[in-house]
């Protein structure tokens, strides 16, 4: 029997006016797999992240969340997704905790699941001794692990992680990287990740390769790198989109 991806886009197209920002985006993304969306500034990213969001009205095109359909059965869709925006959201003068706290709420969580949900989160990211100070007092990476920790509270199938590491310091970024990979593998979490660097992309990976809002290239890095002819993935990217790509 055939498994539910945890997102699946069918014919997705969306435009601004008369420009067409996304042209028939199709993909998936499994359960216990990191999808990485690589593409430069105006590929049409943070378009499609609106779109799954629903900040955006779907436009033409299917658009599934473990099997919900986005349009037609929105709340049920909306539950099965964790996101991480790439600007901050947390509010700056309450606590780890209160913020942690009232996101549960928002999900009708009790109150004695969801101090059980924040402590685990919390604890799998080394912040649980940080709990109770404000999120002004927490330097930027720290203040990414909250977030990431209120983006699993409610055990959501689909991650949609919005470039989560920009403006980051290295180590603080790569922890981000390992942890997360290593969450998706562990506990069966779909990961759509929007991203413009490399080396935040492994092996392992499912990579989608979105420019000037097309799908230039998808499947596993070793696919990609075997179509294009090329040693890595900055050399596929270049080939497939004539743009430099940070590697870090």
């Amino acid at each position: 029997m055939t498994k539910t991806p945890a997102l699946c886009l069918r014919k997705v197209n969306y435009l601004f006016g008369s420009k067409q920002v996304l042209d028939n985006i199709e993909f998936s993304a499994e359960s216990g797999q990191c999808s990485m969306l690589l593409g430069p500034n105006g590929a049409g990213k943070t378009t499609l992240f609106s779109l799954i969001t629903r900040l955006y009205d779907a436009g033409d095109g299917q658009l599934q969340i473990s099997g919900y359909d986005l349009k037609k059965n929105t709340s049920k869709a909306l539950s099965q997704l964790g996101v991480v925006f790439q600007q901050p959201t947390l509010d700056m003068d309450l606590s780890v905790i209160q913020n942690l706290s009232y996101h549960a709420a928002l999900h009708g969580m009790s109150k004695k699941l969801a101090q059980q949900r924040i402590q685990l989160e919390l604890e799998r990211q080394d912040m649980w001794d940080r709990s109770n100070e404000k999120i002004r007092q927490l330097n930027g990476g720290h203040r990414r692990r909250v977030e990431i920790a209120r983006a699993l509270l409610h055990e959501p199938s689909l991650l949609l992680l919005d470039e989560p590491t920009v403006g980051l310091d290295v180590a603080s970024r790569q922890g981000i990287v390992d942890y997360l990979h290593a969450l998706s593998a562990e506990k069966g979490i779909a990961v759509l990740w929007a991203t413009h660097l490399i080396d935040e992309i492994l092996a392992n990976d499912h990579l989608i390769v979105l420019h000037l809002g097309r799908i230039r290239a998808q499947g596993s890095v070793a696919k990609v790198l075997s179509d294009t002819h090329s040693e890595n993935v900055q050399m596929a990217f270049q080939y497939l989109t004539q743009t430099s790509v940070r590697t870090k």
